[in-house]
């Protein structure tokens, strides 16, 4: 089904967006700001959806508190809020440096069930570049230089307090999952279920291990289905994996193991070890050492999936098709994804993208895409079913109070698996996992 995407402000469309209808269906769900959806090439607008449809939910708030002859702030809002507050981590403008522990209001049980959501008691949370990427974001990126606290961090494992009808959950599960509604490193967190993909914990699994896979998992799953249709038609069926330590490296070398593909991974010389022993990548490059591209390029893959970001590896002669899933960028606190498509503070690189997966569609070059996850639930539910616990690295474990020290973990691009903050009980420590 073809078709397109507006934003919708104040009754008029002001902005178009072309994409798949499974982008709307899988991850965003219904949305008065969406009136049209459906196809278009490649997967880019996703990010940028995701983005607009933030900014275009301030406007909504603001909107509906002045029809109501009342401030924007949502505290303010009794019908909205209760005087419930719980201990949240928040940041402000748009930077890193204003992340602080502070309180956020959160509805009744009540309130919860006359609606489609979920109000979940967080157990444990796990970090993801793209929380840091968010939080560096100008603050004109906001709807009018928002400085409203805004909680961080996607995914999340918790127990379910009260569950909304059509949710699929009841009081008392223990869930895991990842959200796109607002953010889950507080103490309880209201979480829309049109825009949260969330599974029943596996018992097997501590909470640490569940907050550890949503996100990673999904967008490996993605990646290897973006290479599938050329990498299953050649005879090697060989793939290379840039940033093979890295959390999502890790999951898509375990996917494409699976389906019996050949692997060779890229990952610093001190990680050579685990990713080959551990992981299982059939051979390894030490990006410290020598020409990546050379190393890589020996292993004559079929597709290259890049994890990391860059342009090393871009245009191999055995390679059919490149995805990443982050695009030419490296910085790690700059956005990713497929917003780099969109980058107007970077238009060269952003067009460099453009033309690039230009010429893969006509067939002068291999075919080229940056790719993001895809929040299926059933891809969710096959991580539940068939990873083992000894399959999920997690790096080290930090209390609630030390949510600072984990992102300063995360943002050294040394963590071995994730860094996951236990949001209730005893303080964390390093993983014993």
């Amino acid at each position: 089904m073809e078709s397109k995407i507006y934003l919708k402000i104040a009754g008029f469309p002001v902005a178009l967006f072309a994409t798949k209808k499974s982008i709307y269906d899988e991850a965003y769900g219904k949305s008065k700001w969406i009136f049209y959806v459906g196809d278009a090439p490649g997967e880019a607008a996703r990010q940028v959806i995701l983005l607009v449809l933030e900014i275009a939910s301030k406007y909504s708030k603001i909107q509906d508190s002045r029809r109501a002859g009342c401030s924007p702030n949502p505290s303010s809002d009794p019908t909205k809020m209760t005087s419930n507050h719980v201990r949240a981590w928040t940041f402000t403008n748009g930077y890193p440096s204003t992340l602080k522990l502070s309180s956020l209001p959160v509805p009744s049980e009540d309130e919860i069930q006359s609606q489609k959501k979920l109000l979940v008691k967080i157990q444990t949370c796990a970090l993801n570049p793209v929380d840091i990427q968010k939080m560096n974001m100008p603050t004109y990126s906001y709807a009018w230089s928002d400085k409203s606290e805004k909680a961080c961090v996607m995914d999340f494992c918790g127990t379910v307090l009260a569950a909304g009808a059509g949710t699929g959950f009841n009081k008392g599960d223990e869930i895991m999952g990842l959200t796109f509604s607002g953010g889950v490193l507080q103490e309880i967190a209201a979480l829309d279920a049109a825009m949260t993909v969330a599974v029943q914990k596996p018992v097997r699994w501590s909470c640490e291990q569940a907050a550890a896979i949503p996100l990673v998992w999904l967008t490996a799953k993605a990646s290897i289905d973006a290479v599938a249709p050329w990498v299953e038609r050649t005879r090697r069926k060989r793939v290379a994996v840039l940033g093979g330590s890295s959390s999502t490296g890790i999951y898509t070398i375990l996917l494409a193991k699976r389906k019996g593909w050949e692997v060779v991974a890229t990952s610093s010389g001190r990680n050579k070890e685990f990713v080959m022993n551990g992981v299982k990548a059939d051979a390894h490059v030490d990006y410290t050492k020598g020409d990546v591209r050379e190393g890589v390029s020996a292993f004559q893959p079929d597709a290259v999936i890049d994890c990391v970001g860059g342009t090393e590896c871009i245009g191999l002669a055995s390679s059919k098709r490149y995805v990443s899933i982050v695009g030419d960028k490296t910085g790690r606190t700059m956005m990713g994804g497929p917003y780099t498509f969109y980058d107007w503070t970077h238009p060269f690189v952003a067009a460099r993208q453009w033309l690039r997966w230009a010429k893969g569609e006509i067939g002068w070059g291999e075919s080229y895409d940056v790719t993001i996850l895809k929040a299926k639930k059933e891809w969710l539910e096959e991580a539940a079913k068939t990873l083992r616990p000894e399959e999920i690295y997690v790096d080290r474990v930090y209390g609630f109070e030390d949510a600072k020290d984990a992102f300063e973990r995360l943002n050294t691009g040394r963590a071995k698996g994730k860094v996951v903050i236990q949001v209730a009980g005893a303080a964390g420590e390093r993983s014993r996992l």
